[in-house]
């Protein structure tokens, strides 16, 4: 260390390291005012302690720190010796440290959770009392003595902001003693409100147990207001003049009472206002029923020649008619080329006969030979006088001839189906919604079936006869469409000849082809039409075509049945869902070959459809009793 000379000197420049010290310093705080630099600079390490005995001039305001922290290089340098008499000063050489053994820098307060000191406050340094201890040195005094940070802070004047201690709590540093009084007055000005009496009044009220059945409020009637459409099913009243019934799935025993065992008089519903007009609908049915069909024609056209027959068929107003009170269930048309007689039968046991060739309007008359639904119709193959009907629970047949409705055979298992087992007519096979079959002879006494007979499905719909091969007969159910010999019929474990299979839902339909028998065209759930080659009956029928169709009729339509026409061997009529409204011709190929529509007089769905065996004629009948016959 080298001593200069007396006198007095100029201040003198600071050092390159010592001006990059002071620019790398933090700005001071913009809101708070300035002070004098708080913290040593990494030269100030390097420098020794100043003698105990040196000290700064009286007139030099300081800071409160402690007192053997030693001022920044330069203001050592420029200050004047403290010593009185000595001429002469001491100038300091500084040697630089390295970085990593310069003290880092505490610029702001943090609280415990790490958020900066409250505005207007700063730091100032605990006084030392005892020499700084070197890095490694074994920890000085608990940090407890001095607060949890070994900091205090005070107001930017140096004050305690007029916060005297009280009593016990002396230790504190000023920002926490203002802290606690902050804390004490905000629970005072809180128990002013009484909060906690205010939200225990309102938790009782919200806990209070409500009542468990909540009435409806009844509406108000204004006067002046105009009323709004309401609910009267909702609201349980009975509509203004409209009684409500009590079974909805059935009209009221007084109006439809129950049909009794035995014959009954072929009486329409109107006898009394239309006696008439009945008896020249009955004598009608019975002059065209002696007539005999001209067998000389009994070919099949070609297909060419077919779609432009079908082209000629067309719907005019005169020929729809409401012919039955509710849904067609079934229909049969009578085979004379001279006049068209339609039957039909509804949902409730209504058959309706309608003569279409009657112009006026007392051509169509109701009978009620059955108390249920009418699922299937035929009129004999060799007597076209004789009409035969079922229903769940009886097989009838209407003799024009006797005016009666003779009952052929009576069940509680619940009919679905039949078909003639033999040209004459004398025998029938009877299909169960249960899954049996029955065989009925007309020419034996009682109303008791010959046969009965489980096949082992769940359900069988239709049944329906070869028309080649009269001892095959085949059912339909569920997914099952199985062909049986009526001659190896048994009570119990019976086996099927040939088995339709592919079709994975239930089934509506299963019909032969007319002439020789050689298709079976199917209607099933899962939306497909489906044609089979039953030329020769093996254990497994070949498919032949599959055609997309919308079957899904719902609950108010008659289920899709698709029949053949009895004039052309490969082709079949079914209803549709499509718009407009129409009935479809396919071919077994799965084509389309015609589809009946008419825009101005067919807007409904006709699910149930009938073919003339000899003439171009169509009838289909919807699900309010309405039948449309198309005809060239």
């Amino acid at each position: 260390m080298a001593l200069s000379q007396p006198g007095p000197q100029e201040p003198e420049e600071p050092s390159p390291h010592t001006r990059q010290q002071l620019q790398e310093s933090p700005p001071v705080d913009a809101a708070e005012p300035r002070s004098p630099p708080r913290e040593s600079t990494p030269a100030d390490a390097a420098e020794p302690r100043s003698p105990p005995q040196e000290s700064l001039p009286s007139g030099h305001a300081e800071p409160r720190s402690p007192p053997q922290e030693s001022p920044p290089a330069d203001a050592a340098e420029r200050r004047p010796s403290a010593a009185p008499g000595l001429g002469r000063q001491l100038r300091v050489l500084l040697t630089p440290l390295p970085a990593a053994a310069w003290p880092r820098p505490q610029k702001r307060l943090l609280s415990p959770a790490g958020t900066r000191a409250p505005a207007g406050k700063r730091l100032c340094p605990e006084p030392d009392t005892g020499p700084r201890a070197p890095p490694g040195s074994p920890p000085g005094p608990s940090s407890a003595a001095r607060g949890q940070d070994g900091l205090w802070d005070a107001d930017s004047d140096g004050s305690d902001g007029g916060d005297a201690a009280p009593d016990g709590y002396s230790h504190l540093s000023a920002y926490e003693r203002k802290r606690l009084k902050n804390i004490t007055e905000n629970a005072k000005f809180f128990a002013a409100l009484k909060l906690h009496e205010s939200a225990a009044r309102l938790n009782q009220i919200a806990t209070k147990r409500q009542s468990h059945v909540t009435k409806r409020r009844k509406p108000k009637k204004v006067e002046d207001e105009t009323a709004r459409r309401r609910s009267m099913r909702l609201l349980r009243v009975e509509p203004l003049d409209i009684p409500l019934l009590e079974s909805p799935g059935r009209p009221g025993a007084e109006e439809y009472p129950q049909v009794p065992v035995g014959p009954l008089p072929m009486v329409p519903e109107d006898q009394a206002e239309n006696s008439k007009w009945t008896e020249a609908l009955l004598s009608t049915w019975m002059r065209i029923s002696e007539l005999k069909a001209d067998d000389a024609d009994q070919g099949t056209p070609d297909i060419k020649r077919y779609q432009e027959s079908l082209s000629s068929m067309v719907l005019s107003e005169e020929n729809v008619r409401k012919v039955v009170k509710s849904r067609v269930c079934s229909m049969a048309i009578h085979p004379s080329e001279s006049t068209i007689l339609v039957a039909a039968g509804d949902k409730w046991g209504h058959v309706g006969l309608w003569n279409v060739s009657c112009r006026s309007e007392e051509g169509a008359h109701i009978f009620i030979p059955h108390s249920f639904q009418v699922s299937c119709m035929h009129f004999s193959p060799c007597n076209p006088a004789h009409l035969l009907s079922l229903s769940s629970d009886t097989l009838r047949c209407g003799d024009v001839t006797r005016a009666v409705f003779d009952e052929i055979c009576r069940s509680e298992e619940n009919f679905s189906s039949f078909d003639f087992l033999e040209d004459n007519a004398s025998t029938a096979i009877v299909g169960h919604w249960d899954g049996g079959v029955a065989v009925a002879d007309r020419r034996t006494p009682g109303m008791s079936s010959e046969l009965s007979a489980d096949t082992g499905f769940r359900r069988i719909r239709t049944v329906h006869v070869h028309p080649v091969n009269k001892q095959y007969f085949l059912a339909a159910g569920s997914v099952d469409v199985c062909v049986f010999d009526v001659r190896y019929l048994k009570a119990k474990g019976n086996k099927p000849l040939s088995s339709l299979t592919g079709h994975t839902k239930s089934v509506a339909s299963a019909y032969f082809s007319p002439v020789t028998g050689s298709r079976v065209v199917t209607v099933c759930a899962d939306d497909k039409l489906r044609v089979y080659d039953t030329t020769s009956l093996s254990s497994t029928v070949t498919l032949l075509s599959s055609i997309r169709h919308n079957n899904n009729t719902g609950h108010w339509l008659s289920r899709f049945r698709a029949i053949w026409d009895p004039k052309q061997e490969h082709c079949f009529v079914v209803g549709s869902m499509a718009q407009p409204r129409q009935i479809q011709v396919f071919q077994d190929t799965g084509k389309l070959l015609h589809s009946f529509c008419n825009v101005d007089f067919l807007s409904s769905v006709c699910s149930i459809n009938v073919v003339h065996p000899s003439q171009n004629i169509l009838v289909g009948g919807n699900s309010s009793g309405r039948l449309h016959v198309f005809k060239d």
